[in-house]
C-alpha cells in the first residue's frame, strides 16, 4: 500500500447498543498501546466518544461539525487524550443538524473524505517505530443510523468494522447494513471494504451467545474477527470515568480482549500491504 494518508476505519452498524463507541474508544487505545498514532473521528452527535475519552464539553473549541462545514482542518480540531498516540477530533450537538444544511450540495457524501485527505502517516525509522508527526489509523465513530453522517464515513472509508452483539436479533439488521456497503461500494467508494465483524457482550453464562458466535460465523467466515469482547462490567464502568477500560483497569477481561482485536487488526492490514 503507498497511501500515505492513514488507514481509515468506520466503525458502522445502525443497530444502537451493540458496542460501537466502545469498541471505537478501545481499539484506538489497544492501537496506540503498540505504537500506532491514532485519529478518532467522533460522528456521532451525542459525543459519547469524545466524552468517554474525558473531554469535556466545555473544552470542544471545534469539532467535526467544524470539519465537515469546513470551518476547520482535521490538525486544528484533533486533541489530546489521556491516551499517548492517541487523539480524537470531538463530536458537539451541532453535528446533528449537518445533514439538513449540506443536503443540497453536490459534494456532500465526500466531506469526511475530503477533510481526511489532508492527513499523513508518521514516518518510522529502520525498527519500525513511529519517529514522526501524522497518523496511522483514523478510527470513525458512527451514529447508530444510515444517515449522511455514516454514508460519508463510508465514502470516506478503506474499510468498515462492524461491533455485532451477541444476542438474538444480532443478524437482523446486519443485511440492511450490507446491503448500504454494497449502494456505497457501487456510486461512492469502489474500494470499500468490510475489514470484519467483530462479535462483543459475548456472556459465557448464556448459551444463546454460543448459538450466535456460530451462526455469524456460518453467516460470514472468516470476516469474522477471532477475538471476541467478552460481557464485562469493568468495560462499562470507564466511560464514566471518562477513561478506556485499558486505563481503568489494564488486566480485565475486557481491556485484554481489546488489545487482541488490534492485534489481530493489525495482522489483518499487514497481510493485506504484502497481498
Amino acid at each position: 500500500m503507498t497511501d500515505q494518508r492513514p488507514r481509515v476505519l468506520a466503525i458502522a452498524n445502525q443497530k444502537g447498543g451493540v458496542g460501537k463507541t466502545t469498541t471505537a474508544i478501545n481499539l484506538g487505545t489497544a492501537l496506540a498501546a503498540i505504537d500506532e498514532r491514532v485519529l478518532i473521528v467522533d460522528l456521532d452527535p451525542q459525543g459519547n466518544a469524545s466524552t468517554g475519552l474525558g473531554i469535556d464539553h466545555k473544552s470542544r473549541k471545534r469539532s467535526t461539525y467544524d470539519v465537515l462545514t469546513g470551518q476547520a482542518t482535521f490538525a486544528a480540531t484533533a486533541m489530546e487524550t489521556a491516551v499517548p498516540r492517541l487523539h480524537i477530533a470531538p463530536s458537539t450537538l451541532d453535528l446533528s443538524g449537518l445533514e439538513l444544511e449540506i443536503a443540497n450540495e453536490r459534494d456532500r457524501a465526500y466531506r469526511l473524505r475530503n477533510a481526511l485527505a489532508s492527513l499523513t502517516r508518521p514516518a518510522r525509522n529502520a525498527t519500525g517505530k513511529i519517529v514522526g508527526d501524522g497518523y496511522s489509523y483514523a478510527l470513525v465513530d458512527c451514529p447508530p443510523s444510515l444517515n449522511l453522517l455514516t454514508i460519508n464515513a463510508m465514502a470516506a472509508a478503506d474499510a468498515i468494522l462492524v461491533p455485532l452483539q451477541c444476542e438474538f436479533f444480532a443478524l437482523e439488521g446486519l443485511s440492511q447494513l450490507l446491503k448500504t456497503v454494497e449502494q456505497v461500494k457501487t456510486n461512492l467508494n469502489p474500494g470499500l471494504t468490510i475489514h470484519g465483524v467483530v462479535l462483543t457482550m459475548y456472556d459465557v453464562r448464556n448459551n444463546l451467545s454460543d448459538q450466535v458466535v456460530a451462526d455469524v460465523r456460518q453467516f460470514l467466515g472468516d470476516k469474522v474477527y477471532d477475538t471476541i469482547i467478552p460481557r464485562n462490567v469493568r468495560v462499562s464502568e470507564a466511560p464514566s470515568y471518562g477513561k478506556p477500560v485499558l486505563l481503568y483497569d489494564f488486566k480485565c477481561v475486557g481491556s485484554q480482549a481489546y488489545l487482541k482485536l488490534a492485534s489481530e487488526i493489525v495482522q489483518r492490514e499487514r497481510a493485506l500491504a504484502a497481498a
